[in-house]
């Protein structure tokens, strides 16, 4: 079961039901229909819990694209849903969860530590609740101490998150054969490492990854995960945190735990990212033979951003040196678009965001297709979704060839399709 949203506390439109709709708001054994073999740690806790022939009644997992914080009233509403089904099957031997870490609510900053221990308190305490985390959670003391483990994502992009889900229920198995006494600790680290600087294949993470999996080695030590924290959310617990479950040791976990804490103090100049302009963004596309990824890292979709931010269409049309494809949230766009034919001419209005506000921007452009905006992805991507619809969508070209993608539905660039 879970409430999986990542929160930018910084967009001042509210995440709502229909959001959820338009993702995941799956309950029962649609939720194993969707995920069973997708690269998801619903589809890894699965697989674990069907091979060693243990009953699984899926509850209610609720997910949308990263946004706002999650109104009262959406919040409130999922939340008594997942209560209701659980109530439904009580009482039950353990629970697995699936929180993303940096869920916030208009009424609870700490949205993932709210609903985690309601469902503690539900259940008691004898019950064990095993889960997993988004490596970018700002994990709470809450979130700790309502759960007996949690395994945190330990790749980014995320393309290991049905082996985490794997590896939560193995945990969860261990401890129902009484084969393990886990029991975790969390140790908060007094910085939070630029979103940049958090590919997990190149440095400084690399050899971050590379320590903690020597620290892992320790016979006692079951489980150890870096949270890189989520920078978007303003919210107390907002930082890179460790957490590490020891079997039945807790003072082994917290040395584990301040191990890597010191390691990442020593090093902390190399966490920091360094963000360009536009215009030295340019320059440096002019001494590239290669294509170039120009990323707003203001407008990050996967971070909550509105996708709507006209600046660097605007840089390049300036410019009338590039050829380029950009992709923009705008559903009057789409709507516009759909009124001509293919091959068609228009004047096409986009309004979205720029660095004074709400912008206005016009260019002429010739249809090239509108589709439904579904497709499915079948290899393992960053964030393990399978189905993706970016809802009615409109690719046309400009006067110099390049190409803008219109969507109506806000969608994370994820799929290489």
């Amino acid at each position: 079961m879970g409430i999986y949203h990542e929160s930018n506390t910084f967009v001042p439109q509210a995440t709502t039901t229909a959001d959820f709709r338009n993702g995941k708001y799956l309950t029962g054994e649609a939720i194993r229909k969707e995920y069973q073999t997708a690269h998801n740690e619903v589809g890894g806790m699965l697989e674990v819990m069907d091979k060693e022939g243990m009953e699984v009644i899926p509850i209610l997992f609720a997910s949308a694209t990263p946004g706002g914080a999650l109104s009262a009233n959406t919040y409130n509403g999922l939340l008594k849903n997942m209560m209701d089904e659980l109530d439904k099957v009580l009482p039950v031997d353990a629970c697995l969860v699936i929180p993303h870490g940096a869920g916030v609510s208009e009424e609870f900053p700490d949205m993932d530590g709210h609903w985690l221990s309601l469902l503690r308190k539900k259940v008691g305490d004898s019950v064990p609740i095993f889960g997993t985390l988004d490596l970018h959670a700002n994990v709470s003391p809450l979130m700790v101490s309502s759960t007996n483990a949690l395994v945190a994502y330990k790749e980014n992009p995320h393309i290991d998150m049905r082996q985490r889900g794997v590896e939560a229920a193995n945990l969860l198995v261990d401890y129902l054969k009484g084969k393990t006494n886990p029991v975790q600790v969390l140790v908060q680290v007094p910085l939070a490492i630029s979103i940049e600087q958090q590919l997990t294949a190149n440095e400084p993470c690399k050899s971050l990854y590379a320590y903690a999996n020597e620290l892992s080695r320790d016979p006692e030590i079951l489980s150890l995960s870096i949270q890189h924290g989520f920078p978007y959310a303003d919210v107390e617990e907002m930082g890179t945190s460790i957490i590490v479950v020891a079997n039945g040791n807790r003072e082994k976990a917290l040395e584990i735990g301040k191990k890597l804490e010191t390691y990442i103090l020593d090093r902390r100049e190399s966490f920091v990212g360094v963000k360009n302009d536009i215009q030295s963004s340019l320059e440096m596309i002019d001494k590239s033979e290669k294509p170039v990824l120009l990323l707003d890292m203001g407008d990050n979709v996967g971070g909550g951003g509105p996708a709507n931010n006209c600046c660097i269409l605007e840089a390049f049309e300036e410019s009338k040196k590039y050829k380029y494809f950009v992709c923009i949230y705008d559903p009057e766009a789409v709507r516009m678009a759909g009124n001509h034919q293919p091959g068609e001419w228009f004047e096409l209005i986009i309004v979205g965001t720029g660095n004074d506000g709400i912008r206005t921007y016009r260019l002429k452009v010739k249809l090239l297709r509108v589709t439904n905006g579904e497709f499915q992805e079948s290899n393992p991507r960053h964030g393990g979704q399978i189905n993706f619809n970016m809802g009615k969508t409109a690719v046309v070209a400009t006067e110099q060839g390049s190409q803008i993608m219109l969507t109506t539905l806000r969608v994370m660039p994820f799929s290489l399709q």
